[in-house]
């Protein structure tokens, strides 16, 4: 792969005939502003990262956790950068492609969890094991949906994907202009893309990162072949992928213990001697175990200094350090496998491998069982699955005989008056001249579509409102 390939600032729909003299921003820079404009992204505000629902101002939402992805993606371009131009020696990276890269990643970190459903991963998964439930059970002109749709686009509903959704999202449903969504460039589309595989083509047991998940639906497959011409990626991971998803491993396995600690679900002297018990085997004079004293460290200063809240003050700014930590194990994890990243053989996460790697996984640990399993985020999730799986029931009914000949019900025609206009419009665009099963197809995405733009607390109000809780 070539940076000037990989750097594309074309767009799909492109409309450049040279920069207007009163505007000296880059194509990236347009994007950025873009996507901070959006109505999708303002969303974001009002979606889970961890604990959904919180009233907490200090909890992290979607967008609180999208910034601080931004922000540390930028600072790893910024690094990883003038590791190729000093020490790697590419002679080939430009000093202008600094800029470049730094801006796309700062982009692409703003977007990297713009296509989530309601109520965090959790969402995700509801999507998921409710088409695997229902889809055989469904039926359009009296055959089973999972024998009418095409194998891809049933793998599609049977691995819905929040990344895989914002693809599709910044490409086609933000209707602004036309039926191209944000219409960004091409450079930061191809690094929003984690997987670049199809539905079919998952394999987690490759050992290959790239094959985790999919990267695009059935229904951008001409997208992500454009995509994947224009980049010259050709199945491999665009490199920016990797350090926008080290970026965000590193916001949210700080962020999650910042939380979990605010929250009240883990105490300070837990917190240290869960560090403790994690580095078990590991040199006590190591990186690892400096790392966590210098969390013991910083409460003993804060005592010293009479900080009211001495833990507090120890675990917030022990994180900032950790972070500082991991954004430079990652930059040696990039310039480590520098050469096989370029050429796309290099299937593992940039902190593997590095100091960073012992802490990384204790920290995701902790939180895991901290956090994620504790009673108020079980009884939530159990809410949460009650919304989901009823709206999408409800919604997904009323779609299979939209825009068809045959007879809907009263309820069906209400239920299809409360989809996005914006989006049945979109749907009307891409389903034109289709044969049934893609229409069927796109009908069922529509439900989704319409799904994973509503906030935690709009989901909860509609769901409210449908049964007659007002």
């Amino acid at each position: 792969m070539e940076w000037w390939q990989l750097l594309c600032e074309d767009r799909i729909r492109n409309y450049r005939a040279g920069r207007s003299a009163g505007d000296l921003r880059t194509e990236f820079e347009k994007d950025y502003h873009r996507i901070i404009g959006s109505a999708s992204f303002r969303r974001l505000q009002d979606k889970t990262q961890v604990f959904p629902l919180d009233k907490s101002d200090f909890i992290r939402t979607r967008l609180t956790h999208s910034l601080e992805v931004s922000s540390l993606a930028k600072s790893l371009g910024q690094n990883i950068s003038r590791k190729i131009m000093q020490e790697i020696g590419d002679s080939s990276f430009q000093e202008s492609y600094q800029a470049d890269v730094c801006d796309i990643l700062q982009c692409a970190g703003l977007l990297h969890d713009i296509g989530n459903p309601p109520f965090g991963h959790f969402g995700e998964t509801v999507i998921r094991e409710w088409f695997i439930k229902n889809l055989k059970g469904l039926c359009y002109k009296k055959q089973s949906l999972e024998e009418l749709l095409l194998p891809q686009m049933k793998e599609d509903l049977y691995h819905f994907e929040g990344n895989t959704q914002a693809l599709r999202l910044v490409t086609k449903l933000h209707y602004l202009v036309d039926e191209h969504g944000m219409n960004l460039t091409k450079g930061l589309l191809g690094t929003i893309i984690k997987y670049p595989v199809s539905s079919l083509e998952i394999n987690e047991d490759s050992g290959n990162i790239k094959d985790k998940k999919m990267g695009y639906y059935y229904a951008e497959r001409e997208i992500f072949a454009d995509l994947q011409q224009s980049l010259g990626t050709n199945g491999a991971r665009h490199p920016l992928s990797y350090v926008l998803e080290a970026a965000d491993d590193i916001a949210y396995l700080t962020a999650d213990i910042e939380d979990a600690f605010k929250k009240g679900c883990i105490t300070f002297g837990q917190l240290v001697q869960e560090l403790k018990k994690c580095g078990e085997g590991e040199k006590e004079d190591g990186e690892y175990f400096r790392m966590v004293n210098a969390l013991e460290e910083r409460y003993g200063k804060a005592v010293e200094r009479g900080i009211a809240q001495p833990e507090e003050h120890a675990v917030q700014n022990w994180i900032v350090r950790i972070q500082a930590k991991l954004i430079a194990c990652a930059t040696d994890g990039f310039a480590e496998h520098y050469r096989q990243i370029m050429d796309g053989t290099y299937g593992s996460e940039l902190l593997c491998g590095t100091d960073g790697e012992k802490l990384a996984n204790a920290l995701g640990d902790i939180a895991y069982r901290y956090a994620f399993i504790s009673q108020p985020i079980l009884k939530l999730e159990i809410a949460a699955e009650r919304i989901m799986g009823f709206l999408l029931e409800k919604f997904v009914d009323a779609a299979i005989l939209y825009d068809t000949d045959q007879r809907r019900t009263p309820a069906q025609e209400k239920m299809m008056a409360l989809v996005s206009d914006n989006y049945k419009a979109i749907y009307r665009i891409y389903s034109e001249g289709k044969d049934e099963t893609e229409k069927l197809y796109l009908r069922l995405l529509l439900v989704t579509d319409f799904i994973c733009g509503m906030t935690d607390s709009y989901a909860k109000r509609l769901y409210q409102e449908l049964n007659g809780m007002i």
